[in-house]
Order: structure tokens, then C-alpha cells, then sequence
């Protein structure tokens, strides 16, 4: 029977909390520790794991940055193509207005010009065969005699009491080359100074026709849109 009062043997108590700052080298045990690694480095290896700044989390957000940047690339680029084919095809546009306005322009300066030129040919023309015909008039004086058988047939054939005036210096002449054309409408032919020389009046019951030379003329000049009167102050100066 034990003694009661016999004090009891302590075991020592080897439970009690460390604290870290008690703590000098120790290292924390893996399973790998048997693998022949030193438990220091062990521990080390496990502290520079945890000190060294984990890559896993970034790489997420640099592809996504890199993916940015390459649809921002691609979006621009697509954007720029866009807007040159923009101002290509407005800078047609515009070129092409531009040429067509000019070309209306030339067209239009061309055909005035044209149109110039064409009034002032036709103006020199005119005064050219108004020359031609005063110096037919003054070497060929005979012409006056064509000139009243022209006149002569234009009037009807029903017409009576004809008479043809000329100028005096041309009666001669239309008696002598006309004779016959006079004998067969039975018409009379009368001298006249108010009839310029190379012409004729031919007058009837049914009217009169005007073949003076200065009548002529101004039909003749009015066919080619010019209005270049047969006598003008020089040729009357002339004469």
C-alpha cells in the first residue's frame, strides 16, 4: 500500500510552446528530407520559394496586354487602309471634277476662238471678193450683160411692159449682149444714173427686181453671216 503522503516524481514536460526568438538553427522537416538533402537547405530552398515573387499571376495579364496591343496594331492599321482608300478615292473625285471643269473651259475658249477665227475669215473673204468683183466690173464691164438676162428671167413670163434700167455707161453693153433676150420678152431698155454700173433695175405690171450690184452684194455677204455694205466711205472716196 502506497504512502500517500510520498511525494510523486515529475516527468518533464517537454509540451510547452517555443517561442520563435528561443529558436536559433532549425529547419522545417519535409518529406523529402531522407532524399539526402541537407535539412538547412531544405528550409532555405522552402524560405527562397516563399521570398521569390510569384510569375504565375502576371502571365495572364501580359498576354492579354500583348493581345492588346496587337489588336490595337491591327485595328489601326485596318483604320489607316480605310482612310487612305477614303482620301484615294475623294482625291480622284476631285481630280477628276477639276480636269472635267478645265476641259469645259478649253472647250468653251476653243469654240469661241473658233468662232472668231470663222467671223473674221468670213469678214476678210468678203472684203476679198469685194475687191475681186470691183476689178471684174472695171476690166470686164460686159458682165452687166449677164447680170440683166439673170434679172430678166426672174420675172414671170405673164408679166408685161418690162423695162430694164441701167447705168448709162452700161446700156451700150446690155443692148449689144442682151438683144435677143430684150426681143423675146419685149422689153425696153432704159439708161439711168440712179443705177450703179454692173447692175439693173427690171421693172413690170407684176413688180420689181432689184439686181443693182449693191442689192447683190449685201445677199451675197449676208450668206456668210457678214454685213459688209457694197459702197463704204473709203470706196466712195475712191470713186
Amino acid at each position: 500500500m502506497s504512502n500517500p503522503n510520498k511525494p510523486v516524481d515529475r516527468v518533464p514536460n517537454y509540451a510547452r510552446f517555443i517561442p520563435r526568438e528561443e529558436l536559433r538553427d532549425f529547419a522545417a522537416w519535409t518529406p523529402d528530407a531522407f532524399g539526402g538533402g541537407a535539412p538547412g537547405d531544405a528550409g532555405r530552398g522552402a524560405g527562397d520559394a516563399a521570398d521569390e515573387p510569384s510569375t504565375a499571376g502576371t502571365e495572364p495579364g501580359s498576354s492579354r496586354l500583348d493581345a492588346a496591343r496587337q489588336a490595337g496594331y491591327h485595328d489601326g492599321y485596318r483604320d489607316g487602309l480605310v482612310a487612305l482608300d477614303g482620301f484615294k478615292r475623294s482625291f480622284a473625285a476631285q481630280t477628276t471634277a477639276q480636269v472635267g471643269a478645265l476641259l469645259e473651259r478649253f472647250d468653251a475658249a476653243l469654240l469661241g476662238l473658233e468662232r472668231e477665227m470663222a467671223a473674221t475669215l468670213a469678214h476678210t473673204a468678203v472684203e476679198l471678193a469685194r475687191q475681186v468683183v470691183r476689178s471684174e466690173l472695171a476690166t470686164r464691164p460686159e458682165l452687166v450683160t449677164r447680170v440683166a438676162e439673170d434679172a430678166l428671167a426672174a420675172v414671170l413670163m405673164s408679166a408685161r411692159h418690162i423695162r430694164i434700167s441701167v447705168h448709162p455707161d452700161d446700156q451700150p453693153l446690155v443692148a449689144e449682149g442682151a438683144a435677143e433676150a430684150l426681143a423675146a420678152r419685149g422689153a425696153r431698155l432704159v439708161a439711168s444714173p440712179d443705177v450703179a454700173r454692173g447692175g439693173c433695175i427690171v421693172e413690170s405690171d407684176l413688180g420689181r427686181v432689184d439686181a443693182g450690184i449693191a442689192t447683190r452684194w449685201a445677199q451675197a455677204a449676208a450668206s456668210l453671216g457678214q454685213a459688209v455694205p457694197w459702197v463704204d466711205g473709203a470706196a466712195e472716196d475712191r470713186t
